[in-house]
Parts: structure tokens; sequence; C-alpha cells
């Protein structure tokens, strides 16, 4: 999942950990990194694994990862990648 900031004075450690603050059942978060967008302003790139029977990702970026107090870090979030078992 891509998490992207505001802008280029965003602390990517705190956009981090509020990501990762998100306790759900069946969500395990996994490693991450930083990806450049252009102006200096990078994108976190996060990988998670869901049960999808009963996480829904779009609730999970709409209803947590949007959201205040999350959203003064967040701006948006994207699905980049999605692999089903």
């Amino acid at each position: 999942m891509d998490v992207k900031p505001w802008d280029d004075e965003t602390d990517m450690k705190k956009l981090e950990e509020a990501v990762r603050s998100i306790e759900v059942e069946c969500l395990l978060w996994g490693a991450s990194k930083l990806v450049p967008v252009g102006y200096g302003i990078k994108k976190k790139q996060i990988m998670l694994t869901i049960i999808n029977e009963l996480v829904s990702m779009d609730t999970l970026i709409e209803e947590r990862l949007i959201v205040e107090p999350i959203n003064e870090n967040v701006q948006s979030c994207d699905i980049i990648a999605f692999n089903k078992i």
C-alpha cells in the first residue's frame, strides 16, 4: 500500500507510527520503505496482510487511515498490489 504525506515537511516516522497504530483483527503490518515521488516528497510503501473475508481494504482506508487524527500526516492511500490466496 502507498501512503502519501501532505508535503515534504511531514514527519515520515510519525506517519508510519500512525499507520501501524491501527489494530484490526486479521491485519498484520509488514516491511516498509520510502519511495521518492518528486519535489522532495516521499511516500511510504507498507506491506500488509489481511484475511479478506474479515478485513475490507476499502473500509480500512476510508474509516481508519484517512480520518482524524491519522489524517494529520496521511493525505491519501492507494493499493499498489493485491494478492489473493
